[in-house]
């Protein structure tokens, strides 16, 4: 018994140590923002800052516009969360329920676009969508979402949907149900945590997506969040501790999300499929 609570302390001091370690850049990019430039620099470095400078908050909303560029990323941010989620429980929900020709070829080879690297497909996509004239648009963005939103999302559904127990479809086709009705009414309520889970990871890669919007938006008014920071960073100088709390500010949100949800999120990793 003892050696067993000796294994739990030790585990937890492990834990603590690395929730510790992880959290030292989130403390480096708010203790950077509340310093001025200079001390940023200094050497050794300032755990904190002699005065702590509130003023480089009020300044970032006066040297860029933060609401053209919040609605831009809304633009792009929920039709992306609507698509994503959507579409990949309807994929999940057909490679777990239903039989059709070559599922498993299908299901195997969006297994393999997980190890692609978007490196490889970035200059095909981007021909693609310069032919359809969907560069300075948000189409190159938003429209992938609406197939799947990625080879991750629908093996995580698939996954959900596979541990929930087949009686429950076939009890409602004795009854008369489609397969829609029983996707839309008997297994999506049962699947919210992995929705809530791919949600969450949506939200995430689309608010903070800097690479998308830099390789199709040209046009200044169009610019996300991400890529309206870009804007403090100067040809010769920066004000690196603007930019600093300008991160702070982007990162707020994903943030609030994660502990708002956080038992749902824990619950969609398991897999558990099912509440208890």
């Amino acid at each position: 018994m003892k050696a067993k609570t000796i294994k739990k302390n030790i585990a937890l001091i492990i834990l603590i140590i690395g929730a510790l370690i992880s959290f030292i850049p989130f403390f480096w990019l708010i203790r950077s923002s509340l310093m001025t430039n200079v001390e940023i620099f200094e050497f050794p470095p300032k755990l904190l800052p002699e005065k702590f400078i509130w003023s480089n908050y009020i300044e970032i909303f006066s040297i860029i516009d933060f609401g053209l560029y919040v609605k831009n990323t809304l633009y792009i941010l929920i039709p992306c969360l609507i698509g994503t989620v959507f579409t990949s429980c309807l994929c999940g929900y057909a490679f777990a329920r239903l039989r059709f020709p070559g599922r498993n070829i299908w299901f195997g080879a969006i297994i393999a676009t997980m190890m692609l690297p978007p490196a490889v497909t970035l200059i095909p996509t981007f021909m693609m969508w310069s032919k359809l004239g969907g560069i300075n648009t948000y189409w190159p963005l938003v429209f992938p979402s609406f197939f799947g939103g990625g080879g991750f999302f629908i093996f995580l559904m698939r996954q959900f949907f596979l541990n929930i127990p087949k009686e429950l479809d076939e009890s409602a086709l004795i009854d008369g149900a489609s397969y829609f009705q029983i996707f839309t009414k008997i297994l999506l309520p049962l699947v919210k945590p992995a929705m809530l889970v791919i949600g969450f990871f949506t939200f995430t890669n689309v608010w903070n997506d800097f690479f998308g919007p830099l390789i199709y938006l040209n046009d200044e008014s169009k610019f996300t969040l991400a890529l309206g920071l870009l804007q403090l960073k100067g040809s010769y100088s920066s004000d690196w501790n603007l930019m600093m709390a300008a991160a702070a500010v982007m990162v707020i949100p994903a943030v609030l999300i994660f502990f708002i949800g956080q038992r749902y999120f824990i619950e969609g990793i398991s897999l558990t499929g099912i509440k208890g």
